[in-house]
């Protein structure tokens, strides 16, 4: 594998990140620099761990895998943009008590769901038996940093649209994950 068609891989990997920490930035009152840390670390160390446990996996578990990741993903970002869509919906008194995208559970979640197709390329990293080393770091890399961008796009936009920008930043994640389920379905 090339250079180029790692990179290209990496930004394609990327752009699920990207959009959920567009719709993250959306929901948080004032993005912080750790709100930033957070959501950048953990989408880039699951990027780049995705392919590793793909690869590690190798040819043995591929057929599997492959029947469910797209359903666990779309899961994942379904629950999530719902949660967002009723937050919205049913504004609380003190925004301090929303759900922060960007801890917990929800980070978790969010980080799985966004990585889950890493997974794939590691298996396909494996299927073509070469290492996965440089191009885990690289895809780990680009999707932080594709995240930091996000979720500062997502706070510019947020501010100036409050309830109607968590509205779509929730329908943006089930969106997300009805491509996902989408593309591996048809």
């Amino acid at each position: 594998m090339s250079g180029l068609e790692i990179m290209a891989i990496a930004f394609g990997l990327a752009m699920d990140a990207f959009a959920v920490s567009i719709a993250a930035g959306l929901t948080l009152p004032k993005v912080t620099g750790g709100h930033v840390l957070r959501l950048s670390w953990n989408f880039g160390l699951f990027q780049f761990m995705m392919p590793i446990l793909g690869w590690a996996a190798g040819r043995t578990f591929a057929a599997a895998i492959e029947t469910w990741d797209h359903w666990v993903a779309f899961g994942l970002l379904a629950f999530v943009g719902l949660h967002m869509l009723y937050e919205a919906l049913h504004p609380q008194r003190d925004t301090r008590e929303r759900g922060d995208p960007t801890r917990g559970l929800r980070l978790w979640m969010l980080s799985i769901a966004t990585s889950i197709d890493a997974l794939a390329v590691g298996l396909t990293i494996a299927f073509l038996r070469q290492s996965v080393w440089v191009p885990a770091l690289i895809i780990g890399l680009v999707a932080g940093g594709m995240t930091v961008i996000g979720i500062r796009f997502g706070s510019r936009l947020g501010h100036r649209w409050e309830v109607r920008a968590e509205v779509l930043g929730g329908l943006v994640l089930i969106f997300i994950g009805a491509r996902i389920l989408y593309t591996h379905l048809v």
